[in-house]
């Protein structure tokens, strides 16, 4: 399964996703896919790095489908293990009567948690659900309501997930519902959370941190945060819950980006690049959290109807084994050093560029402005190439490739993305 090179036989957008723009604005909410004032390429097939809209143009693509696609689109064993489950289970009741499948997963997942201690999991469908469980979670094991966050934080939408998000954008609509028991401390400085702890509304039971921020910018912060934020947990009998929706299955190069700092959390949220292409997510723990929760007699505190579905479930076990075998996770961390030199030795002093930065492929070109990492994103798609732009006012460039892409089809795409800064 190899990358190709962009082709391009429109104009950017086509006249086909032009056309599926119109027919989507009459069904959709406005509020969901930006529009105006120029259409979106609308997507009808992957693999590997490459994308094809509607109108037949070839793309290469930059944000693994919002960091989803770590072993790349459309990956044979995951497609494999897909129609063998469908031709078996499509749905089972999760919670009543499981499939088999889900006791596979979740036995694969508990042997990758860090430091290799006893876990156990509840399985999700999105990112937020994981957080979701992970703040219920925290509030059954410590009594307490408290969480400490952080400054442009993203832990999800839905309102308990919301409360930890740090974006005004985000939560001001919604103000009237939120829960309102988050205090935040600065991203990166562990001697801020003891202010954000006394400020909480209530008495704090767990801090929640991406050990990287992803949608807030690709944020890293200095050596030694984690480890002393799991160290002031301990102190303070906290919870550590690391965020790892976006940086966890080899986004950072190791499995998860708490290993970075030999960091075990309590809870470990994982979505995205978990099962390469299907929504499933899990909140997993340290055995003796999780066990905390009462038993079931027949009724779930926590769960969906969806919960540990069969497709999922296959999917995330194919993803597990191709990252496990392939080398992937290496390719990301030896491809990331060697685009972040690329970058910084290109635009390190380009007037428009404020910093550039990463942990494998996991990497933020900081602009200016938003305006200007809007106008390289349109470039760069005129040139076959997708970005997504990221951070507070959506100034950060996110590249955050298919940890399976090719050195030399790498290098084009960032040759691409350099020449698109304006002069």
């Amino acid at each position: 399964m190899h990358s190709e090179l962009p082709l391009l036989q429109t104009e950017i957008p086509g006249p086909r996703s032009r056309e599926l723009a119109t027919r989507l604005a009459r069904v959709e909410s406005r509020n969901i896919t930006c529009l105006d004032p120029v259409p979106p390429i609308f997507w009808e097939r992957a693999q590997a790095s490459n994308v094809w809209d509607a109108d037949g143009n070839r793309f290469l693509d930059l944000t693994a489908g919002f960091g989803v696609t770590n072993v790349g689109h459309r990956h044979p064993a995951i497609v494999a293990a897909i129609e063998r489950q469908a031709q078996n289970l499509l749905h089972a009741m999760g919670d009543v009567d499981p499939p088999q499948i889900k006791v596979e997963l979740l036995e694969a997942l508990c042997a990758l948690y860090p430091g290799g201690v006893p876990a156990k999991a509840i399985l999700g469908s999105s990112g937020s659900d994981a957080v979701e469980g992970a703040l219920k979670t925290a509030q059954l094991v410590t009594g307490r309501a408290g969480i400490v966050a952080f400054t442009s934080a993203y832990h999800g939408l839905t309102l308990g997930a919301l409360d930890t998000t740090w974006r005004p954008f985000f939560r001001e609509p919604f103000a009237a519902q939120i829960r309102k028991r988050t205090s935040f401390a600065q991203f990166g400085v562990t001697e801020s959370v003891l202010g954000a702890a006394q400020a909480c509304p209530e008495p704090v039971g767990a801090v929640i941190v991406e050990p990287i921020q992803g949608r807030g910018g690709e944020r890293i912060p200095p050596d030694g945060f984690l480890r002393a934020l799991r160290e002031l947990c301990d102190q303070k009998r906290w919870l550590l819950i690391c965020d790892e929706v976006y940086t966890g299955f080899g986004r950072t190069g190791k499995w998860f980006a708490c290993e970075h700092e030999a960091v075990i959390p309590d809870l470990l949220c994982v979505g995205k690049g978990l099962a390469s292409g299907m929504p499933i997510s899990a909140c997993l723990g340290r055995a003796e959290i999780l066990d905390r929760w009462p038993p079931s007699h027949g009724e779930a505190l926590h769960t969906q109807t969806f919960l540990g579905h069969p497709l999922g479930c296959a999917a995330a076990l194919a993803s597990i084994q191709a990252l496990h075998h392939e080398g992937w996770i290496e390719n990301s961390a030896k491809l990331g050093v060697a685009a972040l030199a690329k970058l910084r030795s290109s635009l390190g002093n380009h007037a428009r560029v404020r910093d550039v930065r990463g942990r494998g492929l996991l990497i933020g070109i900081e602009c200016d402005s938003g305006d200007t990492a809007l106008q390289v994103c349109t470039r760069a798609l005129e040139r076959g190439v997708i970005l997504l732009a990221s951070g507070d006012q959506n100034q950060v460039l996110s590249i955050t490739p298919p940890l399976s892409i090719e050195k030399e089809i790498l290098d084009f795409a960032l040759g691409v993305v350099i020449e698109c800064f304006p002069r």
